[in-house]
């Protein structure tokens, strides 16, 4: 307590405060009645110590008045004080980062992180993305998510980088750090992931409450989706990521969470978040549902039912296709909990055609 003391406004507090009453008497008795601080009123016992500021002379012990005046009044409300400050947080890198004060100009190097920081309420703090983010517009661009410019970034001055783990993009991150610009890396790929990320920026950048409350509104929509699909059978499903050299999402993607979350099961095991497949093993594995997802990565899917040999798969013959956003499902962010209830409908449109109450 010393210690913490020494720091505060109240360091000489213990200069200040003295109790007030007749001065003790071999043998004479301790502090009077009247409740912790006491009360000369009560009990009818006018030599009841009571609370002042200091004067020349007396010499009662005032320690353990202090102690009740710290614990019960003044510490709470230092302690209240002191949340006002970021706590340092952990990003995905383990490394351990504290802010003054919550940052005025960040810029973030991930689509994904700029919908959590908008959905913070934060928006008009971001004064840069990268190239493809369009989530807030207006703002200057700083390369790509893969290439971000550091020149450019440090001309900005930024109070907070933060980006979503993409490899090739760390070299940035530590050239910035030796810079002493503050950086963060989040990388989730689950809701475990994603709801930890929406907690940690909302500490770094002094919206705790407003994270709190994003968090528990996922939280219930999933809740919602999971009670409406109970006791449905899984459906078995590919997610295809890009068609020409047909890439799918792995079981270590946010895509195979939704796919779960939603009442399916990602046929692909790998445990990485993307993996190179065949037509062959397509094939063989023969997916109830077939998702198709179109954006950046798969710009103009073909028509999966004019491809060669697709019309072999079980998902293609009874026409269980589905075309999604990638931004919506391959993009950790809080409209993730829009793909599982989109997906959920798709597979288990039972659960919706009635009220299950």
């Amino acid at each position: 307590m010393s210690l913490w003391l020494n720091n505060s406004p109240l360091k000489n507090l213990s200069a200040q405060v003295r109790w007030k009453g007749p001065s003790p008497s071999p043998g004479g008795k301790g502090l009077g009645g009247g409740g912790i601080l006491g009360n000369p009123g009560e009990a009818g016992n006018s030599s009841t110590p009571t609370p002042s500021l200091p004067h020349p002379g007396g010499g009662r012990n005032w320690l353990p008045g202090l102690a009740c005046f710290l614990g019960f009044v003044i510490l709470p409300l230092l302690l209240g004080v002191s949340g006002l400050q970021a706590s340092p947080v952990l990003d995905d890198r383990g490394v351990a980062l504290a802010l003054a004060a919550p940052p005025q100009r960040i810029i973030s190097l991930y689509g994904g992180l700029t919908e959590i920081i908008t959905a913070l309420g934060l928006a008009n703090r971001v004064v840069a993305r990268t190239q493809g983010d369009e989530i807030i517009k207006g703002i200057p661009t700083v390369g790509t998510h893969l290439q971000p410019n550091v020149e450019m970034i440090l001309a900005l001055r930024p109070d907070l980088v933060v980006q979503g783990g993409v490899p090739k993009g760390l070299a940035a991150l530590k050239k910035l750090e030796a810079e002493g610009v503050p950086v963060a890396m989040f990388a989730p790929h689950d809701f475990a992931g994603l709801l930890s990320t929406i907690e940690r920026l909302g500490r770094l950048t002094g919206q705790g409450e407003t994270a709190a409350s994003l968090q528990r509104a996922i939280k219930d929509r999933l809740r919602e989706v999971a009670r409406r699909v109970a006791g449905s059978r899984p459906l078995r499903v590919f997610f295809e990521v890009r068609y020409h050299n047909l890439l799918a999402a792995g079981r270590g993607s946010m895509v195979n969470d939704i796919i779960v979350r939603a009442g399916g099961i990602n046929i692909v095991e790998s445990p990485q978040r993307l993996i190179s497949s065949s037509l062959e093993a397509l094939i063989q594995a023969d997916p109830e549902v077939y998702l198709i997802q179109q954006g950046p990565m798969n710009r103009s899917p073909e028509d999966i039912y004019t491809r060669p040999y697709f019309q072999e798969l079980r998902a293609v013959k009874e026409r269980r296709v589905l075309l999604v956003e990638e931004s919506l499902f391959s993009r950790p962010g809080p409209r993730s909990v829009e793909a599982v209830e989109q997906l959920a409908r798709f597979l288990h449109p039972e659960a919706w055609g009635k009220d299950k109450q």
